[in-house]
């Protein structure tokens, strides 16, 4: 399906868009591969700029653009403006990881600019209302008159040939009444100039904006771009005056990632206050949650391994980890503190007890967990691909916890156990005799 003045708002009669349907995964190559293939024929063609991207499933923001993400810039000042829009584009045009570089400034639109020399105007006795008349009517296609008929209105309407619409040397042909009925030139009062004009001048938060786009290469994290850009920006001097914000995806992007990490943290705060009012302790939480750094070392060497860089959706599959791979700890724990409060044996023998009864239960419900993630790892279906992440970094977490955590729970557990007998032998001997 292909239009020409697409884009809204930001479109305009010399630019048009297509959209293809590639056809299934099995009988074609990967996409970034056909993106590739398709930038290096188009680039072959002279004239034409054609921005190619993958349109994501859920699009953020309603900026539309040539690329997938967004950079806007706004000032009062167009002037300025436009010269720092250029300079940053330019500059990431040339900048290793970014991919369709371009902005929807377009100065390449003709303009004439008629100066009035009020002085010699006046002089000549030529207002500025004949002037404005004068353009008005040769170039606005001024309505004088109606001739009416039987049956209907003609509208007449006064102004030049189109075929002198089109040259600016027109506005030196016409002339103007000035004193003693004299004709006065236009060229005599006005000085002419020409020059090029925005297509159209956008405007953000009532402001006049230009938003550059781009795209990255596959490998690239979206994270290293904004750093990228920051910093560019910085060093190339851009006014103060002039405010940059990233739009669309990467804004999301850039406000997700800022409370991620008080996100995650939180997630473990209420997890470890959960597990002390069940388990009426403060240690055995610690023990229940000691396998989650093994969790996050495998999400993290997963995504590494596999090319793939921390986005939102692989931060979804962390937090899920802190609830899956909790599990298992609880398990054991829960069956060995029965067992000392019931048979009275120690806690090394009850949690060696409990890692082996618990074993089965431990593996099914991680083996169905992971078989669960698996086809989201491998990018099954539709739009696969954006859901790998969250895939990968769960299956990466669980295989590496799972191998760890056997092992080192029980050590933990015993560990605690004998650290929370001295804290409170260390207690009682503190509490006066009459307290104890």
């Amino acid at each position: 399906m292909s239009s020409v003045g697409s884009g809204g708002a930001r479109g305009g009669s010399n630019q048009g868009s297509f959209r293809i349907i590639l056809k299934p995964r099995s009988q074609r190559p990967p996409i970034e591969q056909v993106m590739a293939e398709l930038r290096r024929k188009f680039d072959r063609i002279p004239g034409l700029n054609v921005f190619i991207q993958n349109r994501p499933i859920i699009t953020i923001g309603g900026l539309v653009s040539k690329a997938q993400y967004q950079y806007t810039l706004g000032d009062a000042d167009t002037g300025e403006l436009y010269a720092a829009a250029l300079r940053l584009r330019d500059a990431l045009a040339k900048t290793p990881g970014f991919l369709d570089v371009t902005s929807d400034l377009d100065l390449s639109t003709p303009t004439v600019h008629v100066d009035v020399d009020r002085d010699r105007a006046a002089a000549l006795g030529v207002s500025m209302q004949q002037i404005e008349t004068a353009l008005g009517a040769s170039f606005g296609g001024q309505q004088i008159s109606i001739i009416e008929t039987a049956a209907d209105q003609f509208k007449v309407i006064l102004e030049l040939l189109p075929m002198y619409q089109q040259d600016a040397d027109s506005l030196a042909r016409l002339y103007l009444t000035g004193s003693n009925a004299v004709l006065v030139p236009l060229s005599a009062v006005t000085k002419i100039t020409s020059s090029s004009a925005p297509l159209a001048v956008n405007h953000f938060g009532q402001l006049p904006a230009v938003t550059i786009s781009f795209s990255l290469p596959p490998g690239v994290a979206l994270s290293d771009a904004v750093n990228t850009l920051t910093q560019m920006e910085a060093a190339l001097g851009i006014p103060a005056g002039v405010q940059g914000s990233f739009q669309g995806t990467a804004k999301a992007f850039q406000q997700s990632m800022q409370g991620m990490g008080f996100l995650l943290l939180g997630a473990i705060l209420v997890v470890y206050l959960v597990l002390g009012i069940l388990y009426e302790s403060f240690l055995h939480p610690l023990t229940i949650l000691s396998g989650l750094p093994a969790a996050a070392v495998g999400a993290l060497l997963t995504l590494y391994l596999f090319g793939i860089p921390l986005t939102l959706y692989a931060f979804v599959g962390m937090i899920m980890l802190v609830g899956i791979v909790k599990k298992n700890a609880i398990m054991m724990i829960d069956f060995a503190l029965v067992r000392e409060r019931e048979n009275g044996i120690g806690a090394t023998e009850a949690i060696i007890e409990a890692a082996l009864i618990r074993f089965r239960p431990i593996m099914m419900t991680t083996m169905a967990a992971l078989m669960g993630s698996l086809p989201i790892a491998l990018g099954f279906g539709q739009g696969g691909a954006g859901r790998r992440p969250l895939g990968l970094a769960v299956v990466g977490g669980l295989i590496f916890s799972q191998a760890l955590t056997l092992y080192i729970t029980p050590v933990i557990y015993g560990y605690l156990d004998r650290l929370g007998g001295r804290l409170g032998r260390s207690m009682s001997r503190d509490l006066p005799a009459s307290a104890r």
